[in-house]
């Protein structure tokens, strides 16, 4: 499997949303959290398996909670963009693609 590296504003994204489901109830913000890493893991077995939703960016959306991970299956590695709530506007993660 090829590595995952994942950029800082999806960390920030990641951290931001962990802490506002934790603040909704103590433990939700860990279940989300588990919810990305099972992303992650499937993304990493199978990069190309998820839809392509601009240009080479896929996407690949969390079971249970409405976010979406954005990644470029690169040929040595995974890099995930953002890590996205479906209602924010995809202008900001586009952006990001270079």
């Amino acid at each position: 499997m090829p590595p995952v590296r994942i950029r800082p504003e999806a960390l920030d994204e990641l951290a931001e949303a962990w802490l506002w489901y934790e603040g909704q109830r103590e433990g939700l913000g860990d279940e989300f959290r588990s919810c990305v890493d099972v992303a992650m893991a499937e993304i990493a077995r199978e990069p190309l398996m998820w839809p392509r939703v601009r240009g080479d960016v896929r996407r690949r959306m969390t079971r249970r909670f409405p976010y979406a991970v954005l990644y470029l299956a690169e040929d040595d590695h995974i890099e995930v963009l953002a890590v996205f709530h479906s209602s924010r506007s995809p202008m900001e993660w586009k952006l990001r693609v270079r």
